[in-house]
């Protein structure tokens, strides 16, 4: 049985945050001790947004130790594109050369 509509719990609207403050949301999990759940209900987030937060800053402080770096994770989405656009111009450069080798026979 479905549940009727006006049960359903409403989606909270996607919402931007500043770099300071995810820094200072980081800050009260990593710093002061306080638990990713307290500092999400002191803050009206989500833990699954600060528990992010508070995974890539470690990171970040671990020198990698403990995941890739915010460094890493640029460098990688930089590699995967330009390797993109490489297969692509490798793709287009086979097909010339395919055309080519048909039409001078």
């Amino acid at each position: 049985m479905s549940r009727p509509m006006a049960d359903t719990p409403k989606r909270r609207p996607r919402r931007q945050f500043t770099d300071e403050f995810k820094a200072s949301a980081v800050r009260l999990v990593l710093d002061d001790g306080k638990t990713v759940s307290a500092a999400a209900r002191d803050l009206d987030l989500t833990e699954t947004a600060l528990r992010e937060w508070v995974r890539r800053a470690h990171a970040d402080r671990t020198t990698g130790r403990s995941g890739l770096t915010t460094a890493e994770r640029e460098e990688l989405a930089r590699l995967r594109k330009e390797n993109r656009e490489l297969r692509t111009e490798r793709d287009i450069l086979t097909k010339a050369a395919a055309f080519f080798a048909k039409h001078q026979a």
